[in-house]
């Protein structure tokens, strides 16, 4: 059958792909008249790179993983696989072609076929015993050997999750796309499984593209995150660029939690209700700033003086959550220390360790569509035009 590549298959689990390169470049994808699923979304994804796609509901995550797989057709732009152009310049590759596996959520396994029967599928046109070989790799690559007789209702979530992995990378596909592969298991199964999957893949060398929801997942598992919002790209980095140095307020406020914390710059910094915080020098002084902080950027002491009260404190083992509030209505979530016993309405003394996540022009002004005039006439004019009206990261 057309469509099934079987002569990169190799006896030893590994897709024999020198390139498995994935390229979009200005890829637009509208469904009607209005709505725009995906907008200009160019990504460059390199061979036996893992890329966790992350954004909220309605971003266009999955729709980028259809479009590359070739369920659906790009509007505009090109998408390219390995360096071949599979969707753009009149030229469409229809799926089967394209040396790419999907995982589906619900993991679409074919309840009426054994595992083994499940992985061989897409081995069309494979010898008897290279079929039987390939199957056995595959088993072994994804732990499930001893389980090729069962069928998909005689597994657990964890097993159905690695069949429907095994037979995506059983042709030799070069890239691999997961569409919310862990979503069906529990909470305390997903954190052991997540790390298998990450194995597994980078065992096979394959390029593989996971849209997730769980942000934790997506950074454990990923060489790098892209972040999506409204079908644009708001950054893509290493889990570390994405959680430290965020391009964008989005950014900051989607991936981990962040407290933002208004202020006004001074020339030793960022004046704000915690006291005066390290500030970019693009800021003029007298300039209006948001500030956001991470959680675990703020201690906290009692104090008798002290402005902000404890509202709640959430035990969670090795840590505390505790919410602080201000007279002024302010109100941060810091994580405190488990041991540090507070009961509510005790006073408290916040204090900032470190430089904050980011810095951006105007109080109130993170996500407006003028902030990027406003922010222009607050920063020096050789100050950095970060990503979605995001002024420098700190």
């Amino acid at each position: 059958m057309a469509g099934y590549i079987t002569a990169d298959i190799r006896g030893d689990g590994i897709v024999n792909h020198a390139e498995g390169s994935v390229e979009l470049q200005g890829v637009v994808k509208r469904y009607g008249r209005t709505v725009v699923a995906v907008h200009n979304l160019s990504l460059a994804v390199t061979p036996g790179e893992i890329v966790t796609v992350v954004g909220p509901s309605g971003c266009g995550k999955t729709t980028m993983l259809r479009l590359i797989a070739g369920f659906e057709r790009a509007d505009a732009g090109r998408i390219s696989i390995s360096g071949a152009v599979v969707d753009g310049g009149g030229r469409v590759v229809p799926p089967e072609e394209r040396r790419v596996g999907f995982v589906f959520q619900d993991y679409a396994l074919f309840p009426h076929l054994t595992v083994g029967a499940n992985v061989a599928f897409g081995l069309r046109g494979v010898g008897a015993k290279a079929r039987a070989e390939r199957v056995s790799t595959m088993l072994r690559l994804c732990a499930l050997e001893g389980l090729d007789g069962r069928y998909p209702h005689e597994l657990s979530g964890g097993q159905q999750q690695r069949t429907a992995l095994a037979r995506a990378l059983a042709p030799g596909n070069g890239v691999v796309l997961l569409d919310e592969p862990l979503s069906n298991l529990d909470a305390a199964l997903r954190r052991s499984v997540r790390g298998q999957l990450r194995d597994m893949l980078k065992q096979a060398g394959a390029t593989a593209l996971i849209v997730t929801h769980d942000q934790e997942e997506a950074l454990e598992i990923a060489d790098r995150v892209l972040v999506l919002q409204n079908g644009r790209l708001e950054q893509i980095g290493t889990p570390h660029e994405i959680y430290a140095t965020p391009a964008s307020p989005f950014v900051a406020r989607f991936i981990g939690e962040s407290n933002v914390v208004p202020g006004v710059v001074q020339c030793d910094g960022a004046a704000t209700e915690l006291g005066v915080v390290c500030c970019p020098p693009c800021f003029k002084t007298g300039c209006a700033v948001d500030v956001l902080l991470r959680p675990s950027q703020l201690c906290l002491e009692p104090d008798d003086c002290a402005a902000g009260v404890l509202v709640t404190r959430a035990y969670a083992g090795t840590h505390a959550t505790a919410l602080i509030r201000y007279p002024s209505g302010l109100e941060l979530r810091c994580a405190s220390d488990a041991a540090l016993a507070l009961a509510p309405g005790t006073r408290v003394n916040v204090r900032v360790q470190g430089c904050p996540t980011l810095v951006v022009a105007g109080t109130g002004a993170s996500e407006s569509a003028s902030q990027p005039a406003r922010a222009a006439d607050a920063v020096g004019a050789s100050a950095p035009l970060l990503p979605g009206g995001a002024y420098t990261r700190v």
